[in-house]
């Protein structure tokens, strides 16, 4: 059974910014999304995937993902529930690790969140100086909940964990 086990921070500084050594621009939307599973569509310039996460708000969780031709994830997209999420994902390589950093556009702009996949959730890693609060446990950092309660709409305690 495919496992993701990820943590997701938010961040002090845009220190980061100079690390990055690659950006990517992505749309995505849910097709479901309910319980404890989500089914998702990802367009990521000429790439897209089918991804279905089962397991709820946690570090660990069962991911399965599957690629799809570009013109039938566009024919799902349009079946999408609610908005679409835009983002500019950006990659920063960190020793044996890769860094993705989620910055959010349209109704989730100002939102920024790290994220580290890992092979273990006891793992260590090298937590960089621009690396602020961890909010893995916290569901409205989920894209899955953005859809329904984008960043707009927080409240300044929400902004605030």
């Amino acid at each position: 059974m495919p496992r993701e086990i990820e943590r997701k921070f938010l961040l002090k500084s845009d220190a980061w910014r100079s690390h990055v050594r690659q950006s990517q621009k992505m749309s995505q939307g849910y097709l479901a999304s309910g319980g404890n599973v989500s089914v998702r569509v990802r367009v990521a310039g000429d790439d897209a995937w089918l991804n279905i996460k089962a397991g709820g708000f946690v570090a660990s969780r069962q991911e399965y993902e599957y690629p799809l031709p570009l013109d039938e994830a566009r024919e799902l997209l349009a079946l999408a529930e609610g908005p679409m999420i835009e983002k500019t994902r950006h990659f920063i390589e960190q020793g044996a690790l890769t860094w993705e950093i989620d910055e959010f556009h349209g109704d989730n702009l100002g939102l920024v969140v790290a994220e580290l996949e890992l092979d273990r959730e006891d793992a260590d890693f090298a937590r960089p100086a621009w690396l602020g609060v961890e909010v893995t446990e916290l569901r409205r950092y989920y894209n899955v909940c953005l859809v329904t309660h984008p960043y707009r709409a927080w409240t300044e305690a929400e902004r605030n964990p």
